[in-house]
């Protein structure tokens, strides 16, 4: 017997151990083979001299004003900071004459996050310090020394974060101070032997641990590796290669090549904000792509792609020679941009219109800067998918989608992994999620095992991709990945991998698969449903900025085609540009959801103000050129309506303006909260200007009495013709009475408008999400005080005070107008809470197995039952403006200003209004809030109602126009700028300038509940053509004529008659 035999068959698990160890760091280090990395270290003086500047307070300075600066002399184990400081490192280096022959490094640790720049400014690459499969501190000198070497200058730029921010964001205080130690600074000379060994046993080694444990191929691993170990002698470097002898035998034997194909791409996710601020970004995304266009030079196989127009466009304007650079690589195919989008945005909180905006400004800028807009749509990392997404992607010549984050769900797994996904109107893309189910692979066996063994749709396509590189902080790809990557291209035991485009893998898939299965609808994200919810002012503000700058592209475009227009009025389209990028920028994953630190809600809150005040401006520019600037002593108030219907609305001016008024009517009321002087504005046209002094005398035939009776109970009843709502004496509903339909709402013994306090702690993710146990665990809250604050004659209210806290309290003015049967609710919230949510619940008597939400550019249903799990992950829904439950011949809508997190069970809906979450952010939402709601019911089924104009003339008040000429100062300006009639489920929704044509018009509409319309559409505006076109604004099919696509001229009228599928999306080019 040979007593040298390895019996690892009868101990593989020792085996495994031993070769582990070997290729480890730790305590055998000094005898494994990490001892044949390096064949020389050196540090400090003479051959690394260091001098350093710091940068005053937050200040990120350019390189050619850092190195104007004074720099003072700098050594290892130095501390620098504090947190978000920058510090710029002069560095001399004289390679000494024992590195000759030999490839040269310079080891630069700082434990935080660093970029090398060239003497002449040039950014060379991107530092990570620190620990973990993140760090890469080494940047190569040369490729052989001489032995001569002249002395060398560059320049590093140190940035006092981690690549995940200031440290673990779980902690506070958050904004604490980090200082970060310079923990070495080397040159090195690396020997690619003992590395390429490494590289192979980090192959080799993995394989016996992850393949199947009693396969010939794990067995054939585990024997190599232990082989590699027993011919490796640290002290002879010979042994190296007679251990690479032993891997690369194991390694050269090919795969199947029937087996599973694998198309590998490197990315480097950045999250254009998060656990560090915007400005920060915009150094990470430099650092991570530079590092990229290295890699690439050293490995011609290598592709690797980024999404997000903005961080190129900030790219563009900060290191134009860096984009230079990466322009040279993307022609050579290397570097792909992909995506479309402005940002990777959130899809459940934008409106349709904004996720529109994300691709228009995408799409542009890749093909001005690239020469081709981006056929996948690339989201991996936001926190769900709206229905209406397929349709949107495909309208923005996109026809592929990648994500893998529904494989993140906590209590269902996604059925499928490469399907067809078809969305609310019926449209359809090709989707793929990736089987390894991260975007941030490693590039190791287990990964790819994982892209075999988890994939969901083997029986149609026998492919996958597969992403690879260090992500959300950035950083991207390392070279012992595309080393590893390599070895793994083509080996027995591993699925086949090649590095491609992304769209090579689609077009395999489409040409290859059989029969792919589909799903239908929302991809609901069952976690992060606190995301609905978290940074309540963010979404209020964004909601706002929406709606501003729709009525300040509609109106700019009525004035800039000559409508009325005064003084030549230049459509501001790169401002309006500007401000749209920064909605879209604000609208990143981890921004509007409310997921980011502190300093990221400072910097929006400036970029808000921002938009509102430029907007605002423009709109008002705008009606000035069409109605004239108001008159400084002028008599008479206006008011335009900005929605395309006839409405109705009480109108509260400022007392100011009142003297403007000559009513002649005692329907005027003065507001009891704020003194506004609140008067009826009547059967305002849609897209039209009226005055309201006519109106308000005409108003008593519209205006109905409303009235508030106490009782001496405490109770009280709001009442006018249409309902008769009783309140008791907590502040909640009791009875909420239809005379019209004679129907009482709420059932014997229930209420609405109970405010309810949850216990919001959620298994980690903390402002995220909201778990399901955490309906569980609440208290009811109690108005107490309930008074009456006015009396009518238009608006009879309630002022309700209702107790959360010690430190929280909530004030509510429930209110009840004379002309509509909707009962309004402000809030006005004084709120200091940890991990708590409100929220509000009203139970209606109604029986229905679906509630209908709204989602962008449409609605969609969802049960109000647990019966399955998958009914029960959606414990907590997204909406936008309403949520409507509804029985047959009748329903209610809950409208709201600015809340999106929702919930129907049974007969009671319930809307989310705050939450207290403490991380990443530990002052989310803390201090005062307001925001409104609203619940209108309705006769009718939701598709027979006309909840989605409520719901918008909730979010849109009139316009008010201070003593403006409405009816004759401008010829036609008294008319309607358009209208849409014929079919009340048509919402025209955007007006804008089309991009590069001063001299057409863009028009989108859309089908907003579900049905077939044919809508007359008619511009008063300029209009001697029309074409369908897509959201980039490019003909929808060139070879079919209108009438083929459903448009066509109505004789002798400027009207269009249109035609529409359900939930389509229909966008109109308008030529003068």
């Amino acid at each position: 017997m040979d007593r040298h035999m390895s019996y690892l068959q009868k101990h593989p698990s020792i085996t495994r151990s031993r070769v582990n160890n070997f290729i480890g760091g730790g305590q055998w280090s000094d005898v494994n083979v990490q001892t044949a990395l390096y064949d020389l270290r050196v540090s400090g003086e003479p051959h690394i001299r260091l001098e350093v500047w710091s940068a005053p307070g937050q200040e990120r300075p350019t390189f050619g004003h850092a190195v104007r600066q004074k720099f003072r002399p700098a050594k290892v184990g130095q501390m620098f900071g504090p947190s978000w400081t920058t510090h710029w490192f002069r560095v001399h280096v004289q390679i000494p004459a024992q590195f000759a022959g030999k490839p040269v490094q310079f080891l630069f640790d700082s434990n935080s996050e660093a970029m090398v720049w060239s003497p002449s400014g040039e950014p060379i690459m991107g530092l990570t310090g620190g620990g973990g499969g993140e760090r890469h501190v080494d940047y190569a000198l040369t490729p052989c020394a001489a032995a001569d070497e002249a002395p060398r200058l560059f320049f590093v730029e140190v940035a006092c974060n981690g690549l995940f921010g200031n440290g673990n964001f779980t902690q506070r205080p958050q904004d604490r101070d980090i200082y970060y130690r310079l923990s070495s600074v080397e040159l090195a000379a690396p020997n690619p032997a003992g590395w390429a060994l490494l590289h192979d046993l980090e192959v080799v080694v993995e394989m016996a641990g992850r393949l199947p444990q009693e396969s010939p191929r794990s067995w054939q691993a585990l024997a190599a590796a232990n082989g590699a170990v027993n011919a490796f002698e640290r002290s002879d470097p010979a042994t190296v290669e007679a251990a690479r002898g032993i891997t690369q035998e194991f390694l050269s034997v090919p795969g199947n090549p029937a087996g599973h194909q694998v198309y590998a791409i490197g990315n480097c996710h950045i999250d254009t904000a998060w656990l560090w601020p915007f400005a920060e970004t915009r150094r990470k995304t430099a650092r991570s792509w530079s590092t990229q266009l290295t890699l690439m030079e050293s490995y011609p196989e290598y592709r690797f792609t980024a999404s997000q127009a903005q961080q190129f466009e900030w790219l563009l304007h900060d290191y134009p020679s860096l984009f230079a650079r990466i322009q040279d690589k993307a022609k050579a195919g290397q570097f792909i941009p992909i995506g479309g989008t402005w940002v990777e945005m959130d899809c459940n909180i934008p409106s349709g219109e904004s996720l529109a905006r994300q691709f228009l400004l995408g799409q542009r800028f890749f093909k001005k800067h690239f020469g081709q807009t981006c056929d996948v749509f690339w989201l991996p990392d936001t926190f769900g998918y709206s229905s209406q997404l397929p349709q949107i992607v495909r309208l923005a010549g996109a026809r592929y989608f990648f994500t893998q984050k529904l494989s993140w769900n906590n209590i269902n797994r996604f059925p499928h992994t490469t399907f067809r996904w078809i969305g609310l109107d019926g449209s359809h893309i090709l989707t793929h999620m990736a089987p390894s189910e991260t975007y941030g692979a490693q590039c190791r066996p287990g990964e790819l095992i994982d892209s075999l063994g988890r994939h969901k749709d083997l029986a149609y396509t026998n492919e996958s991709l597969f992403l690879f590189g260090n992500g959300d902080g950035g950083g991207g790809p390392l070279r012992p990945m595309l080393e590893r990557l390599r070895r793994m291209a083509n080996t027995d035991g591993l699925p086949r991998v090649k590095q491609a485009h992304p769209r090579e893998f689609y077009r395999h898939v489409e040409d290859n698969s059989k029969q792919l299965v589909s799903w239908k609808g929302e991809l609901y994200f069952e976690l992060h449903r606190g995301t609905y919810t978290s940074q309540s002012n963010n979404k209020l503000w964004n909601r706002r900025a929406e709606f501003l700058l729709r009525d300040a592209e509609m109106l700019a475009t009525v004035a800039a085609m000559g409508h009325g227009g005064r003084g030549g009025f230049v459509y501001p389209a790169d401002e309006l540009a500007r401000l749209w990028k920064l909605v879209c920028l604000n609208q990143f994953h981890d921004v509007v959801p409310g997921s980011s630190i502190t300093m990221v809600y400072r910097d929006s809150a400036e970029m808000y103000a921002d938009i509102f005040e430029s907007a605002t401006a423009i709109r008002d520019r705008a009606l000035s050129s069409i109605y004239g600037p108001p008159a400084p002593h002028g008599a008479g108030l206006s008011v335009l309506n900005t929605t395309g219907w006839v409405r109705s609305d009480i109108v509260a001016i400022p007392p100011a303006e009142y003297s403007r008024l000559e009513t002649g009517s005692d329907l005027v009321q003065v507001r009891a909260s704020d003194g506004a002087i609140l008067v009826p504005a009547i059967n305002v046209p849609g897209f039209c200007a009226q005055p309201i002094d006519a109106r308000i005398r005409a108003a008593p035939l519209e205006v109905g009495a409303v009235s508030v009776v106490a009782s001496a109970d405490g109770s009280h009843v709001l009442e006018n013709r249409f309902v008769r709502v009783a309140v008791n004496a907590k502040g909640q509903i009791e009875s909420y009475y239809d005379k019209d339909a004679r129907r009482e709402l709420v059932p014997k013994g229930a209420a609405a408008n109970v405010f309810e306090l949850y216990d919001d702690v959620p298994v980690f993710w903390d402002a995220w999400d909201i778990e399901i146990y955490a309906t569980e665990k609440y208290r009811q809250l109690d108005g107490a005080e309930v008074s009456v604050a006015d009396r009518g004659p238009l608006v009879a209210s309630l002022s309700v005070r209702v107790p959360i806290s010690d430190g929280s309290v909530l004030t509510q003015t429930i209110s009840l107008s004379g002309i509509s049967p909707r009962l309004d609710f402000d809030c006005d919230v004084d709120w200091h809470e940890n991990r708590k949510c409100l929220k509000v619940s009203f139970t209606w008597d109604i029986h229905s197995d679906v509630a209908t939400y709204e989602t962008q550019y449409g609605a969609l249903q969802r049960p109000t039952h647990r019966n399955t799990s998958w009914d029960m992950a959606k414990f907590e829904v997204c909406a936008h403006k309403f949520a409507d439950l509804s029985e047959f011949g009748y329903g209610v809508a809950l409208l709201n200003d600015c809340k999106y997190g929702h919930a129907t069970l049974g007969n009671t809906m319930s809307l989310s209004l705050l939450r207290a979450p403490k991380a990443p952010d530990e002052h989310c939402d803390m201090g005062r809030h307001q925001f409104r709601y609203a619940i209108y019911p309705h006769a009718g089924t939701f598709s027979e109602s006309n909840v989605v104009q409520e719901a918008y003339q909730f979010n849109v008040p009139l316009v008010q126009l201070s003593a403006h000429d409405v009816t004759g100062a401008v010829a036609g300006a008294s008319r309607p700028f358009f209208s849409v009639t014929g079919a009340r489920n048509v919402v025209l929704d955007t007006v804008k300038l089309a991009e590069d044509d001063g001299a057409s018009y863009i028009v989108r509409m859309y089908e907003a509940y579900g049905g077939h319309a044919r809508a007359i559409l008619t511009s008063r505006l300029p209009a001697a053509d029309v074409c369908k076109v897509n959201i980039l604004e490019e003909p929808m099919d060139g070879a079919r004529s209108n009438e083929d696509m459903g448009i066509r001229w109505l004789d002798h009228s400027r009207s269009l008659e249109v035609q529409f599928k359900p939930f389509e999306v229909i966008s109109l080019r308008f030529s003068a």
